[in-house]
């Protein structure tokens, strides 16, 4: 009976690839974009699904807590070095079109009474970034939308202004709606089309399985290891992928973009912060034409 029972209990051998086929980068791009389907992963997301424990919150992937006991170091970083947070998640709205008619129609939804405006001298140059508290056009103080932060592209000698605007996920539907209704931005200039990810039967076809044993699969492309599909991400995780994302209005000429996810955005908390940031971007080199 014994016997018997082992015999039943022997598992099948499974029919699975390989771990070192699993892992080919070829495979790798494949199961990660079939894995953010649902959840956006931010750039960072391999590093901290190593060392955070993740939830999934606002269509995204994010680290929430640690895995070892990492805050008096964090805390250490913050006081006396440099501690870097990924706040990419953060949605940003981008305004283009002239400086006097994105001042005029932002004045409705904030109020001088709470602090900062978009019109303040120290933020209209691009100098500084500022944040303020939004409410519904010409409702203030009542209906409130949530506080944003905001920063100026500076001026480059021509009356259009660009405007970007960092609010959160949860937020963002809100205020991109009462944005398009202030500038009457209705007419959808691009909508987003994403690349279809690669199959499995597509990556047959690229690689070459060569059943005999003791030789190792070869790709058919001549390009070596330079042949391999690149990553996409489908849409983001506060917008549906087929959903345009750019807005023009006919009246005011103003342009509302979607940039959540084109471009990143990180922290730097501590005293040394500044020496990180001289040490690790570089200045171009002007060439002039």
């Amino acid at each position: 009976k014994q016997a018997e029972k082992a015999v039943h209990q022997k598992k099948e051998q499974s029919k699975t690839k390989c771990r070192k086929a699993r892992r080919r980068h070829i495979n790798l791009v494949a199961e990660f974009n079939r894995r953010q389907r649902k959840n956006i992963w931010l750039e960072t997301h391999i590093w901290h699904a190593k060392r955070f424990h993740m939830v999934k919150k606002w269509g995204y992937c994010l680290g929430d807590s640690p895995t070892e006991k990492s805050y008096r170091a964090c805390y250490r970083a913050m006081t006396k070095h440099c501690l870097l947070q990924d706040l990419s998640y953060y949605c940003c709205l981008e305004l283009t079109g002239k400086e006097n008619e994105l001042l005029k129609q932002l004045a409705r939804i904030c109020s001088i009474e709470t602090g900062l405006t978009f019109e303040e001298a120290c933020c209209l140059s691009g100098r500084f970034e500022g944040s303020l508290n939004l409410y519904r056009a010409d409702r203030y103080p009542k209906d409130a939308l949530g506080p944003v932060t905001f920063i100026w592209k500076p001026r480059d000698g021509s009356e259009n202004r660009q405007l970007w605007i960092w609010t959160h996920p949860a937020l963002k539907q809100d205020i991109l709606r009462e944005l398009k209704a202030i500038f009457q931005c209705s007419e959808p200039v691009e909508i987003y089309t994403p690349e279809p990810v690669t199959t499995s039967a597509e990556e047959e076809k690229q690689v070459d399985v060569v059943l005999s044993l003791g030789k190792k699969r070869k790709k058919e492309d001549k390009e070596g290891e330079k042949a391999v599909p690149v990553k996409k991400i489908i849409g983001d995780g506060t917008r549906d992928p087929f959903q345009s994302y750019s807005w023009i209005s006919q009246a005011t000429g103003i342009v509302i973009s979607d940039r959540t996810m084109e471009i990143l955005r990180y922290r730097l908390i501590g005293p040394l912060s500044h020496s990180v940031l001289t040490e690790t971007l570089k200045a171009a080199s002007l060439q002039t034409v």
